[in-house]
């Protein structure tokens, strides 16, 4: 604790959304993320026929839920939401990593990025179905 002028003063953490930069930078890494996947061969086929600003706006949402944002995750649950897609554990992987770079090239502190890295590994038993 510091002290300050009315006696001692608790340390407020950061949240990862904070520390990555908040909205601008959220915004700015699902554009770029989303730019990487639909360039993906590999994971094309998952987004065929979606509505990309819908979906971008929901990524937006529970990224910014997933790094202790303010806003409000009010989609589906992820288990429902992807029950159907029969994603593998590879497709899986690869988004991830495609986050990861997104968040690199914008920048982001890599012990910020390793912190959002492990929050998603915890997702994979919602997400991978086949």
């Amino acid at each position: 604790m510091n002290a300050g002028p009315n006696g001692p003063r608790k340390r407020v953490s950061m949240s990862i959304y904070d520390q990555v930069g908040g909205q601008a930078v959220v915004k700015s890494a699902v554009t770029v993320f989303y730019n990487r996947v639909l360039d993906d061969e590999s994971l094309a086929r998952w987004f065929d026929g979606v509505d990309l600003s819908r979906l971008k706006a929901h990524q937006r949402a529970f990224l910014t839920a997933a790094l202790d944002g303010p806003e409000i995750f009010t989609g589906r649950d992820l288990a429902t939401a992807h029950a159907h897609m029969a994603i593998t554990d590879d497709a899986f992987s690869t988004i991830i990593e495609h986050l990861v770079t997104a968040l690199t090239d914008l920048g982001i502190d890599q012990t910020a990025i390793a912190a959002v890295g492990v929050r998603l590994q915890g997702l994979r038993s919602a997400i991978v179905t086949a």
